[in-house]
Order: structure tokens, then sequence, then C-alpha cells
């Protein structure tokens, strides 16, 4: 099932950034995934297959954008090191 979210957009914002809506709708995507990963809200499984990117590719651009893969937690230490 495929849901579709409209966002009025005025002219003058895609005139600005030099996109057209498609483009924009694709930014926005990514921008609201990379948050939503940041956040600690969305994997970043599930935000690459949102965005249609490989997961590695998304996490390259999400670091890019100050994302961070881990917090370097208790919680993340026990998490990483249960994997040896």
């Amino acid at each position: 099932m495929k849901n579709t979210i409209e966002i009025e957009c005025p002219p003058e914002i895609l005139m600005g950034l030099h996109l057209d809506a498609h483009r924009f709708a694709e930014l926005v995507k990514l921008q609201s995934a990379t948050a939503l990963f940041r956040d600690g809200k969305l994997s970043s499984g599930m935000a690459a297959r949102w965005c249609g990117v490989p997961r590695v590719h998304f996490l390259l651009q999400a670091m890019q954008s100050g994302a961070k893969m881990l917090d370097n937690s208790d919680d993340d230490f026990v998490r990483e090191t249960a994997l040896l």
C-alpha cells in the first residue's frame, strides 16, 4: 500500500532552489528520512527503502548531514559487542 502526502509549495521556493516539483519532493523525502533516522524514530534500513536507495548510500548521506551511527553509549557498546 502506498500513501501520498500532498504539501503546498509556493512556486518561489521551487524557483529559488532550482528544482521542479518532483525533485523537490525527493529532497523533502530524503531530508525527512534523515531527520527521522537522526532522531531514532526510523531505522536506516527503513529510511533507505523509503528513499529508494541502498542502505549504505543512505547512511553515507545521513552521516554527511550530521547523523551519527552510534552515540557511544553503554547500550550501543553492549549491542555491538554481542555480535562478536
